[in-house]
């Protein structure tokens, strides 16, 4: 008998998903303790779905019947269902079988396979969850294929099989529709995964952020602590559907009565209607009892505000995890705890479940989304975006993100038409191997601006830390397009001018104002940030509204400029001439539309509210801001060809030259990452490449390996692993003496090279442990004299033999796998200009052609590679190809965590690898390249 607590029982197949519709379910082996619960899953499938599933009537399960399904071997045998609440919704299993359709045993590769869904929940994309699960568990038992019979009415489940991706033949035979489904993953079979994942996701989100009704559960009747303020928000800030207060303290036969002006119960269960999002606000002790409650009334999401979980240490670190766990139990998304909040400005539905008194709906609503982790930082981050005059589409402070995370809103604003900019602060990256993809993907739509707070993971947030500096963090997330910025300010910054102006076509900035000394520091900064400025247009401190308008509106005509800043001092002073230069400054732009416009002001408070206004409106109010928030100032508008009416005529304005400047920058930087963009780069493929071979010799190597282990392999082994991928590495010959050297330079041939390999002197040609160039026994017998002389005995020095490379440029090329940022790709030049002065780029794996041409390319000592000071071109082709090799080395073996190729002599034609050190362990348990699931942290 097999059952969850079995050593036997794979524990690491069960997986919460997010299903088609936004709602969650469980999918996990079935075991002998599972009986009950298939008997009542059968009785409450339709007479139809089992005429379907058994192809004749089939009213109840036999004894045998549920022996058999529930018994399972986890090899050749394996069933998985998928719960809500812990019953089972739907169920898939397979069955090994040989060459004749009966049951056999490895090496068998095929298995016939079969699902049954539940009425009540087919259509939510159960099947489909089941069978991205199943045909993982599958490939981990070395079954390539999977067999299914259907019935040719049942066309749910064959498309099903046939929009899975995944290589498949179909027949028609006997009565029945044959399919046979290859399951190696295809291009085509990963993109429908990815975007079944990112409409789920999505849809979740939207479930949380767009209620029908919402219950406040522990709104005080006293009207103080966090869910009274909560229920006030929601009731002041205008929620178009129903809302209710839970509160437990009511006296029996008050259900109705008014708290706060809302109806109120003493529980869920006595509203007597559907509720579709919580907010819990009750002590973290009484959390599961609510949570309960709203999983039995239906409830769709939640958001808790509560705290003393992740953030209080490991007694509520173990409190956390086990409110996920309970939470996604009964099909529900949780946003917290810890939370601030959600805000939905939309106008069907004006949502405010946080606890932030929101202004007018009206005047906060805008084209920028805000995901934050911590809730003194968004509500820092609300304040100054509507003091500055733009509002926002939606906003979500997630807290400890114990279950929605950031990922999930990215899924959510990527395809959200109110949102035209997504400004994100980030204490850490769950997934960075999916937010990288996610924010690749959306950056190419929509500016996606991320400020990091801090390099350690904070308590509450249990997820793995970097070790990569965070220069390599940014360069990796500026890779994926996002615009990474150091402070919250910065974000602010430059999350006005993205969603309030055009992108700039190129770095050409034309500068003008009243100030000559506020222009040359406006010049000074653009020149810091790599920009290509004009001289600045001094109009003089006699300059009027007019002038400033005839000066912007010839230079945004002008084709020798992309984007224009202008700046002001002072002279206009009073309210009515700030009025007229803002509305001057925009009829401009109204005029000759298409390049971003800043404005630098200098004392200029009037103007940065005239400016900070639609035209013709005035500015919103901010929310009352915590103590201790910093004051934003300035303005801003929608993205280029996107602007929505709530952000159109505002220009945004800056205190300092080069916070205007430093947005300038940043969107001039994004405009080029687009453009470079816009043509996807490709995952080469090379047919000398043995990847099943290479896979057999990991298993091998690892098979006397612990878990939490990693391996170094020796020479040979790194050698063979790295040719199955077509990378060849120079064979060296131990010559422990100089009898020795000789017999091995006679086997490799002259000429040769000496070397020492001990870890001291390992790459150190500057410490003398390296003779080149040796073309006879005597030179070779010479040198290992001299090399012994100077540095040790040889079992110290542990010298080897080399046949001698082209010569060339040294360079290094490594791949690692970062445990916060997923598998890294890194190259620079061999020796000082890595080492000492740090000029190594790095790029995510998988790379594409085009990002191993821009990796060789980023480094500063590139130029030595094409032919700098009269010196021969490289072959820098074959240092690209190279970069692939390795890339699809790692992202095809996640059980390769390291592998440092050095040095990689580039010579004219062709390049040679002289050394070669690779890592392995065993890969986790899931990687994003696996099927769909939520992180369990």
């Amino acid at each position: 008998m097999t059952t969850a607590s079995d050593p036997s029982y794979p524990a690491h197949w069960e997986a919460d998903v997010v299903l088609r519709d936004g709602g969650t379910a469980r999918i996990r082996p079935i075991t002998t303790e599972d009986a009950g619960r298939l008997v009542s899953f059968y009785e409450q499938v339709s007479d139809e779905s089992k005429y379907y599933r058994f192809f004749a009537p089939y009213p109840r399960l036999s004894d045998r019947d549920v022996r058999r399904f529930t018994h399972h071997d986890y090899v050749d045998r394996v069933g998985l269902a998928a719960t809500i609440g812990g019953e089972f919704i739907g169920t898939v299993r397979f069955d090994r079988i040989g060459p004749d359709g009966r049951p056999a045993s490895a090496p068998a590769d095929e298995a016939e396979v079969a699902f049954l869904v539940q009425d009540a929940h087919q259509g939510r994309g159960v099947a489909s969850a089941l069978l991205e699960h199943i045909g993982a568990v599958a490939r981990e038992r070395g079954i390539r294929r999977f067999a299914a019979e259907v019935l040719p009415a049942n066309t749910k489940m064959i498309k099903v099989f046939t929009d899975v991706g995944y290589q498949q033949k179909r027949s028609f035979e006997d009565g029945s529709v044959h399919l046979t489904l290859d399951l190696e993953p295809t291009a085509e079979s990963l993109a429908v995964q990815r975007a079944r994942e990112q409409r789920a996701e999505a849809r979740s989100v939207q479930r949380l952020l767009a209620p029908g009704s919402v219950a406040v559960v522990g709104a005080s009747r006293s009207g103080a602590g966090v869910g009274a303020t909560a229920l006030r928000n929601l009731r002041d800030g205008g929620f178009r559907g129903h809302l209710y207060a839970v509160n437990e303290a009511r006296a029996p036969g008050m259900e109705g009565d008014l708290l706060e002006g809302v109806r109120a119960y003493r529980g869920l269960a006595d509203i007597g209607a559907p509720v579709d999002l919580a907010v819990i606000a009750v002590p973290a002790d009484r959390v599961p009892d609510a949570v309960a409650a709203c999983g039995e009334h239906g409830v769709q999401g939640l958001v808790v505000l509560s705290a003393g979980y992740g953030e209080s240490g490991p007694a509520g670190l173990a409190r956390q995890r086990e409110l996920v766990r309970q939470v996604r139990s009964y099909g529900m998304r949780l946003i917290g705890p810890n939370a601030f909040g959600v805000i939905n400005t939309a106008p069907e539905v004006e949502l405010n479940a946080c606890l932030a008194p929101a202004p007018a709906s009206a005047s906060a609503r805008g084209r920028i989304g805000l995901f934050t982790q911590s809730g003194a930082i968004g509500i820092a981050l609300l304040s100054a975006l509507l003091r500055r005059g733009e509002g926002l589409s939606s906003f979500v402070s997630a807290g400890n993100r114990a279950d929605v995370s950031g990922n999930d809103i990215l899924q959510y604003w990527y395809e959200d038409e109110a949102t035209d900019v997504a400004l994100m602060y980030l204490e850490t990256l769950g997934n960075p191997r999916k937010f990288t993809r996610l924010a690749r993907r959306t950056a190419a739509a929509k500016p996606v601006v991320v400020a990091r707070g801090g390099r350690h993971t904070p308590a509450g947030h249990v997820v793995p830390g970097t070790r990569l500096p965070e220069a390599t963090v940014s360069e990796l997330l500026r890779q994926a397009g996002v615009i990474r910025v150091d402070t919250v300010t910065e974000l602010v910054d430059v999350g006005l001018l993205l969603a309030g102006q055009p992108l700039p076509a190129g770095p050409r900035v034309a500068i003008l104002g009243n100030s000559e000394s506020l222009g040359v520091l406006t010049y000074d900064a653009c020149l810091t940030e790599g920009l290509r400025p004009l001289p600045p247009l001094d109009l003089t401190t006699a300059a009027g509204p007019s002038d400033f308008r005839t000066a912007l509106r010839a230079a945004l005509a002008s084709g020798d400029c992309d984007a224009v800043i202008v700046t002001a001092i002072p002279s206009v002073s009073d309210r009515e001439l700030a009025d007229e230069l803002a509305q001057a400054l925009r009829e401009a732009v109204a005029e000759v539309p298409g390049k971003p416009v800043a404005v630098v002001h200098v004392e200029l408070g009037d103007l940065v509210e005239a400016l900070s206004a639609a035209a013709g409106d005035p500015a919103p109010a901010a929310p009352p801001p915590p103590a201790g928030a910093p004051a934003g100032d300035g303005g801003g508008h929608g993205p280029e060809g996107a602007q929505g009416p709530e952000s159109a005529g505002r220009i945004p304005a800056y205190p300092a030259a080069e916070r205007a400047v430093k947005a300038v920058a940043e969107a001039v930087r994004y405009a080029r990452w687009r453009r470079d963009n816009a043509e996807t780069g490709q995952v080469p493929e090379y047919e000398d490449i043995d990847e099943q071979g290479a896979a057999a010799r990991l298993a091998t190597l690892l098979a006397g390996v612990a878990e939490g282990e990693a391996l170094t392999l020796d020479e040979a082994e790194a050698r063979d692993l790295l040719a199955r991928y077509g990378i060849r590495v120079l064979p060296t010959l131990p010559a422990p003496s100089p009898d020795a050297a000789v017999r091995a330079a006679r086997v490799l041939g002259y000429p040769v090279a000496l070397k020492t390999t001990a870890p001291h002197l390992r790459h150190r040609a500057d410490l003398g442990g390296v003779r080149l160039d040796l073309t006879t026994e005597d030179e070779l017998r010479r040198s290992y004299e001299e090399l012994t002389e100077a540095l040790g005995k040889p079992a110290e020095l542990q010298p080897v033999v080399q046949s001698m490379a082209p010569r060339g440029v040294d360079t290094v090329v490594r791949a690692t796998v970062d445990p916060a940022a997923g598998a890294v790709l890194s190259f620079g030049l061999a020796g000082v200009p890595s080492e000492l002065l740090g000029d190594t780029a790095h790029g995510l794996v998988p790379a594409t052609d085009r990002d191993a041409a821009a990796l060789i390319r980023s480094i500063r000592a590139a130029p030595l590679l094409f032919g700098w000071r009269g010196s021969d071109p490289v072959d820098t082709p074959a240092l690209e190809e190279l970069l692939l090799r390795l890339s699809r080395l790692v992202d095809d073996h996640p059980e390769v965590t390291g592998v440092s190729l050095e040095p990689v002599v580039v010579a004219a034609e062709g390049l040679s690898v002289l050394s070669a050190t690779v890592r392995v362990a065993h890969p986790p348990a899931r990687t994003d390249l696996g099927p769909r699931t939520l992180p369990s942290y």
